[in-house]
């Protein structure tokens, strides 16, 4: 071939490559584990943010709270999906998925949050504590996440992910109690979507209704993606108040899911799929509710206040306990000496005429 042809052939497949569109790297990263070589603790070397600031999820203990009146109660519109529409659930070899339109978001932050996907944490059947955020050291049986991105400001969750203001998640916390009928709109269609990659189109349902009572009280923080790539633009909102699933529904998620495909000859089961709790040296969570304020501005835990409390009740029952013995006592001396005198009358002495 012509040295003319060969250059101008060179010339060609530059041009056809510098014209082939760039693939963004995806949300939760490539390939990445909760456990084994590429588990919890190997994610900084390939995602470097994993190990950086401002990293979720965090334990929310009194000595990092901090009342805030700002705080409004948020509103969740188009939430309510008729059952008409259709959701789509995806195991994504990490948790089960759902999809959410776009025309579902929240207000009540200073931008317009538009939803993208809701997912789940949990643990296992041995040991079902799941929740990736605590509440005083202690964690809940699982926790959902609703994520949203900042739609003013960017045109899809994935573009939003890594970008300041990007992210706006909802987490609201999962303990065992009576069966809840919301929530099996979800896990009722668990074993559909045993195995990486699998999908089904599942009715729409009320979203909102998987929010727990009094969503008003909650704590807000800036953190970060809980799954590689970590990225630190998340607005969280942790509600207060969890909410409860039945046993047997717990049990469901627990068992149903594999992290694997189908036809994979080593099959792992989707467990403990929940990241550690994170150092917080960022400063302060703010709460919408004021019994926090009452906390933090004594600088005294519940469980000192509680004691402080019980003690003064005990203090204050010896004290009348004591009085009323003193004065018990003090009676009965009184009652005792006025027995001891007789009281004899004076007889006047006869004359002696008698005698």
């Amino acid at each position: 071939m012509p040295l003319c042809s060969l250059h101008v052939a060179a010339v060609l497949l530059l041009v056809i490559l510098q014209e082939q569109p760039s693939s963004p790297a995806p949300l939760n990263g490539s390939k990445w584990t909760y456990f084994g070589p590429d588990g919890e603790n190997s994610w900084p070397r390939k995602y470097p943010s994993c190990g950086g600031l401002l990293q979720s999820p965090i334990d929310l203990h009194s000595g990092i709270l901090q009342y805030d009146a700002s705080l409004v109660p948020l509103g969740f519109h188009g939430y309510n999906v008729s059952a008409s529409k259709q959701f789509i659930l995806t195991n994504n070899g990490h948790s089960v998925k759902l999809n959410l339109p776009p025309d579902m978001h929240i207000q009540g932050l200073q931008s317009r949050y538009s939803a993208t996907q809701l997912h789940l944490h949990w643990g296992d059947q041995n040991d079902p504590h799941g929740s990736e955020h605590t509440v005083s050291g202690k964690h809940f049986a699982a926790e959902m996440h609703i994520v949203h991105y900042n739609s003013d400001l960017y045109p899809d969750a994935m573009t939003a992910s890594n970008k300041s203001e990007g992210l706006a998640v909802l987490a609201v916390l999962i303990e065992v109690g009576s069966f809840n009928p919301s929530y099996d709109n979800i896990f009722s269609h668990l074993q559909h979507v045993k195995y990486k990659g699998q999908e089904v189109h599942i009715p729409g349902f009320n979203v909102e209704e998987l929010l727990p009572e009094r969503p008003a009280e909650y704590y807000r923080y800036r953190g970060s993606l809980t799954t590689p790539p970590c990225h630190p633009t998340v607005l969280w909102t942790v509600f207060r108040n969890p909410v409860q699933i039945s046993q047997e529904q717990l049990l469901a998620l627990e068992t149903a899911l594999y992290c694997t495909q189908q036809d994979d000859p080593s099959p792992r089961e989707m467990v403990n799929n929940f990241r550690q709790v994170q150092k917080f040296d960022e400063g302060l969570v703010y709460v919408s509710f004021q019994q926090a304020q009452i906390l933090t501005n004594t600088g005294l835990s519940l469980g000192i206040i509680l004691s402080v409390a019980l003690a003064g009740v005990l203090s204050i029952c010896v004290v009348l306990a004591v009085s009323i013995w003193l004065f018990r006592r003090k009676k009965s001396k009184k009652g005792d000496s006025s027995k001891g005198v007789i009281y004899k009358p004076a007889i006047k002495k006869e004359t002696e005429a008698h005698a």
